[in-house]
């Protein structure tokens, strides 16, 4: 039996183009882009969730792949998938920047360390924030989120849309400011703690001058910061889902 050119299209088609959109999306995504996952995996993960979701995905429009038309899906579908996979990064880089903050209020920042997530130098307090985030990620099933958001896509952003429409719709703008924004309001709380604490060494400084505040006032501001963070980990999660469930707003993803 002879396999004419549109039933191949007809057989690749519905797997070829989520292929893309999923292995962009692993490799800017956090967790999945990790140097823990080698390019194999990725591709060979990306292959794996792209057939197996071949099914569920609304019927897109068929594309030729020796077609011209297939650089623009091509690029349309890497930029779709970037796009996801940034949103995503941005909740950890929200909390890795709440994490400068309490850093910076609890005496932390002159330790540097490597984070490995953004491979840029960061602070102890940042690089452990962004470890929490990422274990908060894996335990709250972030990861099947961001496997269900890629095939949820397909609903609001199909192959034939615009790509102009979509930079307009992510509104960049607006998502670096959600960094901002949130890592604030998440590292208020320990910072007012911090604030407290620091005000009352300043006190005690006044009133018994000859205490050595610096022998006094790391050690006190160090425990507090990290009461802090013990009573505000808990409520993190609600944080957590509230921050991914807006990135991915954008896009019409709802989760």
């Amino acid at each position: 039996m002879a396999i004419s050119e549109s039933l191949l299209l007809q057989f690749l088609s519905p797997i070829f183009w989520p292929f893309i959109r999923v292995l962009a999306v692993f490799s800017v995504a956090p967790i999945f882009a990790s140097r823990s996952f080698p390019m194999r995996v990725r591709v060979a993960l990306a292959l794996l969730v792209a057939w197996s979701s071949a099914g569920i995905i609304p019927e897109q429009v068929l594309v030729s792949l020796a077609s011209p038309d297939a650089v623009r899906v091509v690029m349309h579908e890497i930029l779709v998938g970037l796009s996801i996979g940034f949103s995503v990064r941005i909740v950890f880089a929200a909390a890795e920047f709440a994490g400068e903050l309490i850093g910076l209020q609890m005496g932390l920042n002159f330790a540097g360390f490597f984070n490995p997530s953004s491979n840029v130098q960061a602070s102890a307090m940042a690089v452990f924030m962004g470890h929490m985030t990422a274990l908060l990620f894996v335990v709250l099933n972030g990861h099947l989120m961001v496997l269900m958001a890629v095939v949820q896509s397909y609903q609001f952003v199909p192959l034939n849309s615009s790509m102009l429409e979509l930079i307009q719709n992510w509104r960049l703008h607006e998502m670096g400011a959600l960094i901002f924004s949130s890592a604030f309001w998440m590292a208020l709380p320990v910072m007012v703690l911090l604030l407290l604490v620091n005000i009352a060494l300043g006190v005690m400084s006044r009133v018994a001058p000859q205490m050595n505040i610096y022998a006094v006032g790391f050690p006190v501001t160090l425990t507090a910061g990290l009461a802090g963070l013990w009573i505000l980990f808990p409520f993190m999660d609600r944080a957590f889902f509230a921050l991914f469930e807006l990135a991915l707003g954008n896009f019409g993803i709802r989760i």
